[in-house]
């Protein structure tokens, strides 16, 4: 796996912060201080130019409005999502829908399909939070890299190959609420992508998918485990 400059660190559960070769920082699914396998050492978030938010549950954006208050990034979402978070107090929002692509500083950032549920918890309501999405973010060295966000395994990965050809691809494996990692198999098959990234896995006994237990279904491609906290290089 040849990052070429970024700097990708799993800080637990789907939130990642990807440094680019510019030096600005992308925090995705921005779940930190709540989040049980975040490192203390990462819980406070000193810098942030990006949030990409790929649905409404708290485990995926629960610290998002904070973070987006305390730094003011631009918050990229689902139209609905980010709406919602403009009102509850992001200044910077730039949202889009399922098949654009935007340019954000240097990066440009697709919104693909994801096959999973999208309510906010608002109080104690329940509201609409659009569509849950993936992003493909492709860097301004040429490496591009696919968040799948929450979701099972969907045919339409293929389109995803085809048109985007991520090298790296990150996708649960946790079951119950997503894929576990029979369909992460398959999902990676579908992908074809060099480098595999496990997420949402063991954060709670539910979530019961393991890495070992996908490469050995998908031996041919690399399947790289990341302890919460590592960055790779």
């Amino acid at each position: 796996m040849n990052l070429n400059g970024i700097k990708l660190t799993w800080l637990g559960h789907s939130t990642f912060r990807v440094e680019t070769p510019g030096g600005k920082i992308i925090l995705i699914d921005p779940w930190v201080m709540g989040n049980p396998m975040c490192p203390e050492k990462e819980k406070s978030v000193k810098k942030v130019d990006v949030l990409l938010c790929t649905h409404g549950h708290g485990d995926h954006i629960g610290d998002g409005v904070e973070i987006a208050k305390k730094h003011n990034p631009v918050v990229v979402g689902i139209y609905e999502l980010a709406s919602w978070m403009e009102n509850k107090g992001a200044r910077k929002i730039s949202p889009m829908n399922k098949g654009g692509t935007q340019t954000i500083g240097d990066i440009r950032v697709t919104m693909v399909h994801a096959d999973h549920s999208c309510g906010i918890q608002d109080g104690d309501q329940i509201i609409y939070g659009g569509e849950a999405c993936g992003y493909v973010v492709e860097f301004s060295n040429g490496v591009k890299i696919y968040h799948a966000g929450d979701t099972n395994v969907f045919g339409d990965m293929q389109i995803i190959r085809e048109l985007y050809a991520p090298e790296i691809a990150m996708l649960p494996i946790g079951d119950h609420f997503t894929m576990g990692p029979r369909e992460a198999a398959y999902a990676s098959k579908l992908l074809k992508s060099k480098t595999v990234i496990p997420m949402h896995f063991g954060t709670f006994p539910v979530l019961t998918g393991k890495p070992s237990d996908l490469q050995k279904l998908v031996p041919e491609i690399e399947v790289r485990e990341m302890k919460p906290g590592e960055t790779i290089t």
